[in-house]
């Protein structure tokens, strides 16, 4: 009698630093805005085989709160690039069900680009599938400082005492407060740094680093990374359980 084999464990949360755009324009002879274009590439394939393995949640880093230290010229493209990711995509995710959302500060956002964002949050918002979740203007430091001024009015306004503040209470004011915390970290360009990327939620997830450029990201990529998740022993702090002997 045939044994079958376990079906391989699969993350419910992958987050992804998406990095190389440049170096791959570069290695091409192009522009790197060329690279952030052929990115978006990526991206679609990523997305559509997520939701075909039924993961259940995909955050992309896009822009982080440092990358407005670049030129103004490559970050106006990449808030064209992003506004029409936005308006270009909606209908695909209407198609494929994905619920949306975006973390980071708006602050520093153009008007027009959170007009799409919020648009595609209301077209998405009684969706049911996997949850497609972009980090513009993102920075872990940031949010958590914004966490805890939350927190300090609380306690300031007597709404919450001291006592009261734990781990929980914190997870609850981040901009990740309804979603599970990623089980896998994707980074790609071979950089082995985390860039301030989801610092508190990422305390035991695991990491995988590809020397793939973004933009050369496809599904053998995403599935060597799901292939070396499956192998990992996650202990969250404690040990391996004993094996059992004869």
């Amino acid at each position: 009698m045939a044994i079958e084999s376990a079906a391989p464990v699969r993350p419910r949360h992958i987050a992804v630093i998406m990095d190389g755009n440049g170096r791959w324009a570069q290695r091409q002879g192009l522009e790197r805005i060329e690279g952030h274009r052929r990115g978006v590439q990526s991206v679609r394939c990523v997305v559509e085989e997520c939701v075909r393995l039924g993961i259940e949640q995909l955050t992309l880093y896009c822009l982080s709160s440092e990358n407005w230290k670049r030129p103004k010229s490559e970050l106006d493209f990449l808030m064209a690039l992003l506004k029409e990711f936005l308006i270009a995509e909606r209908p695909e995710i209407v198609r494929q069900n994905l619920q949306f959302s975006v973390i980071g500060r708006r602050t520093e956002l153009p008007e027009d680009v959170l007009i799409e964002i919020d648009t595609t949050a209301r077209v998405a918002e009684s969706h049911t599938g996997m949850r497609l979740c972009l980090a513009i203007n993102y920075g872990s430091r940031a949010e958590i400082v914004d966490a805890v001024r939350w927190i300090a009015h609380d306690v300031a306004s007597g709404r919450l005492s001291p006592d009261a503040i734990d781990e929980d209470l914190i997870s609850a004011r981040l901009n990740t407060r309804e979603m599970p915390e990623p089980d896998l970290v994707i980074r790609t360009a071979g950089e082995m740094r985390l860039s301030n990327f989801l610092l508190w939620q990422i305390s035991y997830a695991e990491l995988f680093v590809t020397t793939t450029l973004w933009p050369e990201f496809r599904e053998p990529e995403l599935h060597a990374a799901l292939d070396a998740f499956s192998r990992r022993q996650r202990r969250f702090g404690g040990l391996n359980q004993p094996e059992c002997h004869r």
